[in-house]
């Protein structure tokens, strides 16, 4: 029940306080010629030119994210519905990098929005732990994104955005904040694992079924949370009603935001936004494919490129890029002079430490950009190769570190692209057979991991990653340097358990059927001695049971995502116990049988046993 004298009344003025919406802080409030001046912006402000709040409304529900003990993320938009405000209007002339205001026929927005914010024990909103007033315009895109504060750990909540004044309010939504670095758990943590949404092939069922079934405490997304190609360039969503827009290619900053607000319309996403608290990191199609420090498979800093892609540099894309992210998603910006920063880590009570890391905008070496793969694999040695740079390498070294040494029982490191070498000379050729644009690229770098690993006898280890459309789960080896026995798994340090695409097709192509899909996972399987399980045929994801005993790890897949639908199947089960640093086998991993793809040494039942995930609501 609200009560509309709890929410006071607030008089958008041209002084009007911006600090709150850390969005105006990015990408660098350090730098403002880099950004947005809050200074400027203040002075903009005319009060005859404000809004209606009928002319306003709540257009993408609510989000919240990157949870720590006693604070969380949380994010909405709202924006004029009249054609009021045309800021936002399609620009493709030379303007100066992150300008805003680029020509007379696009100006920015001379008046705040108002919003007032609440979040509460309960979903009623009077056991109020913070509220407060943030406003946003057009030089945001009319994203909202605060900070909750003076939160409880490990606590659900329930918060809502109301516009100033007014009874227009966003939808409620319920999030949750991290354990204590040093708690104890009485039960365990689930976290659903996702990569690969693609608009234009399907509906991301994937990203609702867990919200139907309330199966877990936190997402993570490991990056392609969109593309950026037009329509048919990789997927036609012309049968299923689902063009993203705009109908071009992805470069300026209109396109990134509007690309985002259209996935953003997408009923399951909008729900698990609502619902769970998001943990995410970018990883190439945020801003094009293929993406390394200096260009992309597409766009890359020569005159040539330039010129082919209608006069936009390397840097102004990714920066166009990032900005809408960090507009559009609820991620708290870890390093404010240092925008393309995502890397960072979160600790889960004593239970885990979740490592985020970026391998591919940061600071990445030249990765295979299809034309050059002869090359990239000749250098893919090279003592200098790295996926993500000096500075985050050696971050990553000692959060490891300084993981064990704080007594953590497990350690998840997020990535986007699978760890393990895997041999794929079935469909990449003899000549080539690893997939260059993952770890297999940059061996030095994956060799250096694995000896701080073994060198400092780092426990429980868990490798996190999507991008290759298909899954993978294997014992975390350094083949050729220590012995590995794939029957028993000794000699393993860990284990990677990687996912396949919310909807993005399977590599082997859209139309693959399932019988090739089988034979080309029992393929890898037999040629690949770490590899214990795979399947390439299901879009799906994965869920995470972690307690202090075990990890638990279930693979889902979806009969259908070109139709909207809760079904789903259970495809296998995997178990890591404390301190093996391997998968259990029971005598078999994953206790010997699955419903698809292949596994070691186990047998495959073809089952196909859909449970409706709506019937749990």
């Amino acid at each position: 029940m609200y009560h509309l004298l709890s929410w006071a009344c607030i008089i958008v003025t041209a002084t009007a306080s911006t600090s709150r919406n850390l969005n105006y802080g990015s990408p660098s409030i350090g730098h403002p010629s880099l950004g947005i001046s809050l200074r400027s912006l203040e002075k903009r402000q005319q009060s005859s030119s404000g809004f209606l709040t009928s002319e306003l409304n709540f257009t993408h529900g609510v989000a919240s994210g990157d949870p720590l003990a006693d604070t969380v993320i949380l994010w909405t938009r709202v924006a004029p519905t009249s054609p009021k405000d045309v800021s936002n209007a399609d620009v493709r002339s030379a303007v100066t990098l992150l300008e805003h205001d680029s020509n007379e026929a696009s100006p920015v927005s001379n008046a705040l929005v108002c919003v007032q914010f609440k979040i509460a024990r309960d979903s009623d909103l009077e056991k109020v732990a913070d509220s407060g007033v943030a406003y946003t315009s057009s030089d945001i895109d009319f994203t909202v994104k605060v900070d909750a504060r003076n939160l409880k750990p490990f606590t659900d909540y329930y918060y809502q955005f109301r516009i100033c004044d007014s009874n227009v309010r966003s939808p409620l939504g319920r999030t949750k904040t991290s354990p204590e670095k040093d708690q104890s758990l009485d039960s365990a943590v689930r976290l659903a694992i996702y990569s690969c949404n693609n608009y234009p092939f399907g509906f991301f069922n994937a990203i609702g079924n867990p919200v139907r079934k309330d199966s877990i405490d936190f997402v993570v997304h490991l990056g392609d949370y969109i593309y950026e190609y037009k329509n048919g360039d990789y997927g036609w969503g012309d049968s299923i009603d689902r063009i993203a827009l705009p109908h071009n290619e992805l470069f300026t900053l209109y396109d990134y935001r509007t690309r985002l607000a259209t996935y953003r319309t997408d009923s399951d996403l909008l729900a698990s936004h609502q619902r769970y608290p998001w943990i995410t990191v970018w990883d190439d199609h945020e801003v094009a494919d293929n993406t390394w420090r200096d260009g992309s498979a597409e766009l890359n800093n020569t005159e040539d490129s330039f010129i082919h892609d209608g006069g936009i540099s390397v840097d102004q894309r990714k920066m166009n890029a990032v900005r809408a992210y960090y507009e559009w998603m609820p991620i708290r910006q870890v390093d404010m002079d240092d925008n393309l920063r995502i890397w960072r880590t979160f600790s889960i009570g004593s239970l885990f430490d979740l490592i985020m890391l970026d391998t591919r905008q940061y600071d990445r070496g030249i990765t295979d950009l299809y034309w050059n793969t002869d090359y990239v694999h000749a250098i893919s040695n090279d003592a200098s190769r790295s996926l993500m740079g000096g500075r985050q390498e050696s971050w990553f070294y000692k959060e490891l570190s300084a993981s064990q040494e704080r007594g953590a029982t497990w350690r998840l490191i997020g990535n986007q692209i699978v760890f393990s070498r895997i041999n794929q000379s079935l469909t990449n050729g003899d000549e080539n057979p690893l997939n260059y644009d993952a770890w297999n690229g940059y061996q030095a770098n994956r060799n250096r991991t694995l000896h701080h690993i073994y060198k400092n006898k780092i426990d429980n280890t868990i490798f996190l990653a999507g991008d290759s459309h298909a899954s993978w789960v294997s014992d975390l080896v350094w083949l050729d340097e220590h012995p590995y026995d794939p029957v028993t798994g000794e000699g393993s340090v860990g284990v990677e358990f990687a996912g396949t695409a919310v909807t993005s097709p399977c590599p082997m192509g859209e139309n693959t059927t399932f019988d090739k899909a089988l034979a080309a996972s029992k393929w890898h399987v037999a040629a690949n001695r770490e590899l214990q399980w795979q399947d390439f045929y299901y879009r799906g994801y994965y869920e995470l049971s972690i307690d202090y005993d075990a990890i638990n790890a279930s693979y889902f897949g979806l009969p259908d995502v070109r139709v909207r639908s809760g079904k789903e199947i259970k495809l296998a089960s995997f178990e890591v116990l404390n301190g093996a640093n391997k998968l259990r086998r029971n005598p078999i991993v994953g206790g010997g049988i699955a419903s698809a793809g292949a596994l070691k040494r186990g047998k495959v039942v073809l089952d196909n046993v859909t449970v409706d995930t709506a019937a749990s609501l």
